[in-house]
């Protein structure tokens, strides 16, 4: 693995692990009041895009870990949409 793949993995990991407070404390309190849809909706649109660029560009660090931000930010949809 080239060194700035693992930078990659290194940001990606950083950036995913941001979402994760969020998401636990959504999960406890049972309330997402005070998360905006449209900031979530953002964040959905943004890490969709990186994906398709890291498949386009050949990332295994950009596909991986924008994929796991994905899938917390869809998972922060669901609370959002079950709890807002």
């Amino acid at each position: 693995m080239e060194s700035i793949e693992l930078l990659g993995f290194i940001a990606g990991g950083l950036v995913a692990v941001s979402l994760l407070p969020q998401l636990i404390k959504s999960w406890q309190t049972k309330s997402t009041k005070d998360i905006a849809i449209l900031w979530i909706l953002i964040n959905l649109g943004g890490q969709t895009l990186w994906v398709v660029y890291g498949y386009y560009i050949s990332s295994a660090s950009l596909i991986v870990m924008s994929s796991i931000t994905l899938v917390m930010t869809i998972s922060l949809i669901v609370l959002k949409l079950k709890y807002g």
